[in-house]
C-alpha cells in the first residue's frame, strides 16, 4: 500500500515512521510512505506555503498552488490516488470502520494543515475526504495524519506478523480489549485470575469474552449497538444486562 503525506514540517513525520511495526513493514516493500515537503511545490524564492485570508481576519491560510502541484505530483506515475485525506477538525471522526475502508485503497495521500486552514479550492476540487481523530485542537495536521497512517497500515496484510493479533483488538468489532496478563502469576498482593493458569482453552476463551463484553459494557455502552457479537457474546450481555437490573432494583426503597 502506497501513501504520500505532504506537511511544511517532514521532520515531524519521518521521525516516527523509522520506529516499530511501520518501519519494518516499509523496510520489507509492504509499505510505501513517502513525505512531501509542501514548500518544494511553490515557485518563488522565499518558499512561501501561505497568506492573508481574504476578507480579513487573524492568522494565515495555506496556499492553493503548491498543494495543488504537490497533490498532482504524488499521483505520478500511477495515475492518481483513491483517496486524498485532508486532516481537518471539520472532517468527519476517525473510527475503526473508516480505517478498515481506507486499508482496502492502494494509494492514500495524506494533506497536513496548518495556520488557519487550506485554501478551499482544495477542499473542493481534490480532496476526497476529511477527517478528524478528535474534537480538540491541535498545531496541525502532522499527529493526526500519523494516528491515521498508523491505524489503517496495521491492517494491510503483512504489516502486523501475528493477523490473530490484529482481529482482537480493541474496536475491531465494536467490543473494547479484555485484560491482559503476564508473567509473575502474583505481583504486589495481585493475582492473576485463575482461570488464565488452568490451561483449559475453552474457560479461558469464554472468560475473555465475558471480560470484553464486560469492559465495554461498563466504559463505552454506545459501542454495544454495532457491535458484531457472536452468540455466545449476545448471551453473555444478556446475563449481564440482568444482573445490572437486578442491582438496581435490590437498591431501591
Amino acid at each position: 500500500m502506497k501513501f504520500d503525506i505532504i506537511t511544511i514540517f517532514p521532520r515531524m513525520v519521518e521521525g516516527p515512521l523509522g520506529e516499530g511495526i511501520i518501519r519494518r513493514a516499509m523496510d520489507r516493500g509492504v509499505l510505501d510512505i513517502r513525505v512531501h515537503d509542501l514548500r518544494d511545490f511553490t515557485e518563488d524564492r522565499h518558499r512561501v506555503v501561505d497568506d492573508m485570508p481574504y476578507g480579513g481576519g487573524p492568522g494565515m491560510v495555506l496556499k492553493p498552488e503548491p498543494l495543488f502541484r504537490a497533490i498532482e505530483a504524488a499521483g505520478r506515475p500511477d495515475g492518481g490516488p483513491q483517496a486524498v485525506v485532508l486532516m481537518s477538525p471539520q472532517g468527519r471522526r476517525f473510527c475503526q470502520a473508516e480505517a478498515e475502508r481506507l486499508s482496502r485503497l492502494s494509494h492514500v495521500v495524506l494533506v497536513c494543515g496548518r495556520y488557519e486552514g487550506i485554501d478551499e479550492r482544495v477542499r473542493e476540487q481534490l480532496a476526497t475526504d476529511e477527517i478528524s481523530i478528535g474534537d480538540y485542537v491541535l498545531s496541525g495536521g502532522e499527529l493526526p495524519a500519523l494516528v491515521v497512517l498508523d491505524a489503517v497500515a496495521r491492517l494491510v496484510p503483512g504489516v502486523v506478523g501475528d493477523e490473530q493479533s490484529v482481529a482482537g483488538d480493541s474496536f475491531a468489532r465494536g467490543l473494547l480489549d479484555f485484560p491482559h496478563y503476564t508473567r509473575p502469576a502474583s505481583f504486589r498482593g495481585a493475582d492473576v485470575p485463575e482461570v488464565l493458569l488452568s490451561g483449559n482453552h475453552a474457560a479461558v476463551r469464554h472468560w475473555r469474552k465475558r471480560q470484553a463484553v464486560a469492559r465495554t459494557l461498563a466504559r463505552r455502552p454506545d459501542l454495544l449497538a454495532q457491535a458484531a457479537l457472536d452468540e455466545e457474546e449476545r448471551e453473555i450481555l444478556r446475563e449481564l444486562v440482568a444482573e445490572r437490573t437486578k442491582g438496581d432494583g435490590d437498591g431501591r426503597d
